[in-house]
């Protein structure tokens, strides 16, 4: 997907370029700048020596030596004031200079940490949804691969209101299941259980043969539009599949294929194996669920998506469960929903 939030130590990511949140001598002092000068060794401090200093909210590149990283993309964020003296937009020159540095060198893939939110003290949440909102924004133009790694749990505070929301709605959820499966349980006993016990006991008392006749077979709607037509027959009216339920979809809503896989959270080269096999394109339950909320679908017309590749959003689940959440609010905001997922340790929407 090309943004993920993830719990990870900034270097030891595999990827083109790594963000290093420096001061302005970039000389490795704390936090990240220290962990990724030590990481990569003696010579990223000989060329930081050479190219600096570093404004104020710019962005530099340079070798990234023994990191996994092809380079490493060094940027001065703002010390934290209350958000009265303009931090706000010196953090987003921070992401958006590393973001065209990135591009400019054929970055395919680029790691940030929450700018600022160490030593500089600008609130780890305020980041984290910042940062989110001005990559997004540069992804819509751009094909590129951004991660933010969040090194641990406490890195930020998931809003209180909807976690505990969440989790009364997973327990509530829970008790309902409790009662369908109960009434499950009733309509199979008197459905099945109890007309076989009946069958059985007038068996007992029958003397004539005709009673032990076998049931004929039940004729559902199903059975009875399939039992006089061929298999290519039968075939031929199934449903469409997931690929043209979504084109279908992406149409109806007057959405242009780019806006709707950038919305999912989607990257262009999964988007491409969808057009090009449209028949035979088996979506994951992430992929499939980022475009039901890029087209802000409904419950059930999301439910209806997902039956086209053969999956379900199920009461059994805590990820289903999360999702079911958000769909009944009406909150299609792939992010706030992906950093609920990430809160209850759920795999991402998008792929």
């Amino acid at each position: 997907m090309p943004l993920q939030i993830i719990r990870q130590d900034i270097t030891k990511m595999k990827v083109d370029a790594i963000v290093n949140t420096t001061n302005e001598e970039m000389v490795g002092y704390s936090g990240v700048d220290l962990a990724v000068h030590t990481a990569a060794g003696p010579m990223l401090d000989e060329e930081c020596r050479k190219i600096r200093p570093l404004g104020l909210g710019t962005a530099k590149i340079t070798g990234a030596y023994s990191l996994d990283a092809k380079y490493v993309i060094h940027t001065s964020g703002p010390v934290w004031h209350g958000g009265l003296v303009g931090e706000s937009i010196i953090l987003k020159s921070c992401y958006i200079e590393s973001l065209k540095l990135a591009v400019a060198n054929g970055c395919e893939s680029v790691a940030f940490p929450l700018i600022s939110a160490g030593a500089y003290g600008y609130p780890k949440d305020r980041v984290l949804k910042f940062a989110i909102q001005v990559i997004t924004e540069f992804l819509f133009e751009h094909e590129l691969n951004v991660y933010l790694c969040v090194y641990d749990r406490k890195s930020y505070e998931f809003s209180r209101v909807i976690f505990n929301e969440i989790s009364e709605f997973i327990d509530d959820d829970y008790v309902e299941d409790s009662k369908a499966d109960f009434n499950a349980d009733i309509e199979l006993f008197e459905s099945r259980v109890l007309p076989n016990r009946i069958r059985r006991r007038d068996k007992l008392k029958a003397s004539e043969p005709k009673l032990c006749a076998s049931m004929p077979a039940p004729q559902t709607e199903e059975y009875g539009s399939a039992k006089n037509k061929t298999l290519q027959e039968y075939m031929k009216a199934m449903d469409k599949s997931f690929a043209y339920k979504l084109f279908d979809l992406i149409d109806s809503k007057g959405m242009t294929d780019v806006e709707c896989y950038k919305k999912a959270n989607v990257d262009k080269k999964t988007f491409s194996k969808i057009k090009c096999n449209p028949d035979t394109y088996k979506p994951s339950k992430q992929t499939a669920i980022a475009f039901a909320i890029a087209l802000e679908l409904t419950l059930d017309e999301t439910q209806d998506l997902l039956a086209s590749a053969g999956l379900t959003l199920s009461r059994s689940f805590t990820f289903d469960k999360i999702i079911r959440y958000f769909l009944q609010k009406g909150v299609y905001d792939i992010f706030e929903i992906n950093e609920a997922l990430f809160e209850f340790d759920q795999a991402l929407l998008g792929c």
